[in-house]
């Protein structure tokens, strides 16, 4: 900006003019010089604020929040990506020490391009339990689902596609909750479950869809069965031991959380017996579990994921990576289904075998403490003020108590990667809300 004189003559402009022009523009040169160093203070004063209100505050208890990751594919390296997350999280001051990073197993094992085949689990199968393509094989108490179960019965089906697929489902749901059947099926035939069965043909001629997916999974499973070219039988009983009854070749025993105690029960009948854990387990594969087919899901038309492949191995080394970088001392997981049973469905949500894959040392507890509001009653009915019972409640934080004692009823102390695990789960939610990783904050802070 310049200040401009009125336009004189050459022959009548007189010096000193001159010099007041240049006076005033050297004078607002310093104020725009002086107002832009103010303005590069202020911002600067202002980012460094914007930061610190970020840092959670001290009255803030434990709290989860998603991290969008972008696309993870094989291949990746999946340490790498979870730090570059951690790191642009903790520029922004969101990371503590103390802080719990939870990375879903999904993009773990999609990193490690931990995919079989259809045609290599059918053929895995046949070599595990000495089957023909003509055998009878038996499937023991699978669940009801068609992402979870349905790849692996078309595999199944695929061991013995020209023989048949005997396959027991318990009554009136599977073993997480999926109804099957009518809840009431058993006594409208007058059958007790615990001795007796329901048969092929008497579920044929019951129509019953699950209340929340709207499938018939009898009439799927048969149908997926018979695709492959074996012929499907398919029965419902409460007493594991039926299946032996139709003389399979092989059983496999595909519940999930009851699986070793069926399977002992039937390994003592009937020696050709496994379970879906003991499929793909080994390291010498291009791809396994030790979980083996136990939290696999559907990838594509041909492929199935399998769990992640040495988990805990994997959140050390994001941690070790995150402590070397970023100098936070963080621990990690690796997180599949929560713990948690729908109230309206009365699905039991842990289709997967655990809910931690794999974690680092740091989560191997319990999460315990004093029952708070049980103080608070008791307290307050001894006639103390609200300044005695906070002053009361923080003094027996400090204490240890025994898990029956009068101060810890109604608390039931449970393993904190089970509980740090299913709390990521709904944070990211099985429909994927894009963040694969969850920051778990103030879990471990008494």
């Amino acid at each position: 900006m310049r200040i401009r004189t009125r336009a004189r003559s050459p022959a009548r402009e007189e010096p000193h003019f001159k010099n007041i022009a240049e006076a005033g523009n050297r004078y607002l040169k310093n104020c725009l010089n002086r107002q832009r160093a103010l303005i590069e203070k202020l911002l600067k004063l202002w980012n460094i604020h914007s930061h610190s209100m970020i840092k959670i505050p001290n009255y803030i208890g434990p709290l989860a929040f998603g991290v969008k990751m972008g696309v993870i594919l094989p291949g990746d390296d999946i340490v790498a990506n979870v730090y570059e997350a951690v790191k642009r999280c903790d520029e922004d001051g969101l990371i503590d020490d103390g802080d719990i990073l939870c990375v879903t197993e999904s993009v773990v094992a999609k990193a490690q391009n931990n995919y079989v085949s259809r045609r290599e689990i059918a053929e895995e199968v046949r070599k595990r339990l000495g089957l023909s393509e003509k055998d009878n094989l038996g499937i023991l108490y699978p669940i009801a689902s068609r992402n979870r179960f349905v790849p692996i019965l078309e595999s199944l089906a695929k061991a013995v596609s020209n023989g048949e697929i005997t396959l027991q489902f318990s009554f009136p749901t599977d073993c997480v909750g999926n109804q099957l059947v009518p809840e009431d099926l058993d006594k409208q035939l007058d059958r007790d479950l615990l001795t007796d069965e329901i048969s092929f043909d008497e579920l044929k001629k019951t129509r019953f869809h699950h209340p929340a997916t709207g499938i018939n999974y009898i009439t799927l499973y048969s149908e997926t069965i018979e695709k492959e070219g074996a012929k499907p039988n398919i029965f419902l009983s409460n007493d594991p031991r039926r299946i032996t009854k139709y003389r399979p070749d092989g059983i496999i025993v595909s519940c999930i959380h009851e699986r070793r105690r069926i399977f002992q029960k039937i390994k003592k009948m009937f020696n050709n017996t496994i379970t879906l854990d003991d499929l793909h387990n080994e390291p010498n594969n291009n791809a396994w579990s030790e979980w083996g087919l136990l939290g696999s899901n559907l990838h594509s038309p041909e492929l199935i994921k399998l769990a992640p492949r040495e988990s805990s191995k994997v959140a050390r080394n994001i941690q070790a990576k995150i402590r070397d970088k970023i100098g936070k001392k963080t621990e990690v997981l690796i997180y599949g289904d929560g713990a948690y049973k729908d109230p309206s469905t009365g699905i039991y949500e842990l289709a997967d075998p655990v809910c931690s894959f794999g974690h680092t040392d740091g989560l191997v507890t319990r999460r315990k403490g004093i029952k708070y509001k049980y103080l608070v009653g008791m307290l307050w009915s001894q006639g103390k003020s609200r300044r005695e019972i906070e002053k009361h409640i923080e003094k027996e934080k400090t204490r240890s108590y025994k898990i029956d004692d009068d101060s810890m009823e109604g608390t039931t102390p449970r393993k904190l990667e089970d509980i740090a695990a299913s709390l990521a789960d709904l944070v990211s939610g099985s429909a994927d809300a894009g963040t694969p990783l969850v920051v778990i904050k103030n879990l471990m802070r008494i």
